[in-house]
């Protein structure tokens, strides 16, 4: 029991991780703050990207879970589809260019909790982007939410453990998320004095090659079967 919990949780954990490990917009403004402001405006602001991620994945959860019935007959074409996708993710991380930004944000003097509100608030604006690139996360570690309406309506012992197991996932999405951003602010504060933008260009390209190359297993894997 306690292992299978744990492997849920470590499943949401590793989606977590991965939907975050990159250095886009988002990312910049955070590690702007952690360099301008000190490391705690960095957890906040972090921790609100996080936040607002595991909103959006509990929201791509529900839709999810209103038309896998429709989509069940489908679930190969899905998951060699969400393979294509993250390779396709993977390869525009490795390219992106955090510099450019990094050089010309600057962050303006906010308390803690506005940090982590406004950040909360402008990850939930790119939602049309972000939810479909959380889903591809889920289809590659091929982490299902197994729960209905009908469930809530008539709960007995299995729905609950299945509802129970979609926490688990959610939850070790929350931690996964917020582990990347307690990792880089942690990382960005430590080395300040020796922080170059350069360094996040080359964050970008191994967190490409790791993404890609976890599509890719996936791809040939749901082929292979």
């Amino acid at each position: 029991m306690l292992l299978d919990i744990l492997q849920i949780l470590f499943g949401g954990l590793c989606v977590g991780l991965a939907s975050s490990v990159t250095v886009g917009p988002v990312a910049v403004l955070c590690i702007q703050r952690t360099l301008s402001k000190g490391y705690l405006s960095g957890i906040f602001s972090g921790f609100g990207v996080a936040c607002a991620d595991t909103f959006l994945a509990i929201l791509a959860f529900s839709v999810y879970a209103l038309i896998k019935s429709y989509i069940d007959e489908y679930n190969t074409i899905i998951q060699i589809c969400g393979g294509a996708i993250v390779i396709i993710i993977g390869i525009f991380i490795f390219f992106q260019n955090p510099v450019p930004q990094i050089r010309k944000n600057r962050a303006g003097k906010t308390n803690l909790w506005q940090d982590f509100g406004s950040m909360f608030g402008v990850t939930l604006a790119n939602f049309v982007v972000i939810i479909p690139y959380i889903l591809a996360f889920f289809t590659m570690f091929n982490l299902d939410i197994s729960i209905s309406a009908e469930d809530f309506k008539s709960p007995d012992a299995a729905s609950m453990g299945r509802l129970f197991q979609n926490l688990l996932i959610i939850l070790g999405f929350l931690l996964g998320a917020m582990l990347w951003w307690l990792s880089i602010t942690s990382l960005i504060n430590i080395f300040r004095k020796r922080f170059r933008p350069r360094h996040m260009l080359t964050i970008n390209h191994v967190a490409g090659i790791v993404i890609s190359v976890l599509g890719l297993i996936t791809l040939l894997s749901t082929i292979i079967k």
